[in-house]
């Protein structure tokens, strides 16, 4: 018992020594919506939308944030535009985690999109709020809330 009473100590400097999970790194997972989006996020004409000024005019309104997480958490199917134009592709949903989809976001939010309205962070509860309420929504489904959510 006596030998087992002074592992206590060292098991609790134990745990408390182990380094904290690290926050998603959102440009690197930015690199799959690169891909399509390309770097810059101009995307490309007649295929992917660019993420400029559409995503942050969307990421100023509920619904439009809404749309955004779900976005990259249902996919897209079907019509949608963007500054004017349409896109008919498809978007696969993204296999990410909560914090991953916000640090993704907030990435293209911050370094990304730079012209329109100021951004507001997602953060990981938003997201996860987000993923319950469209839980049962397809991609067309997504693509059908983007005009809906403000989306041009």
């Amino acid at each position: 018992m006596r030998a087992l009473v002074g592992l206590i100590p060292v098991m609790v400097m134990a745990a408390v020594a182990l380094p904290a999970t690290a926050a998603p790194d959102g440009a690197a997972v930015f690199q799959r919506c690169a891909a399509c989006h390309t770097k810059t996020g101009a995307g490309v004409p007649g295929a992917y939308p660019p993420l400029g000024a559409d995503f942050r005019a969307l990421a100023t309104k509920p619904a439009g944030r809404r749309y955004l997480a779900l976005a990259v958490l249902r996919g897209l199917s079907g019509p949608i535009t963007v500054e004017g134009k349409p896109y008919r592709g498809v978007m696969p949903a993204q296999v990410l985690d909560d914090a991953a989809v916000a640090a993704v976001l907030n990435h293209i939010g911050t370094q990304v999109a730079k012209t329109g309205p100021k951004f507001t962070p997602y953060s990981d509860r938003e997201v996860a709020a987000h993923r319950d309420s469209g839980a049962s929504l397809s991609a067309a489904d997504v693509a059908r809330l983007h005009s809906g959510a403000g989306g041009k």
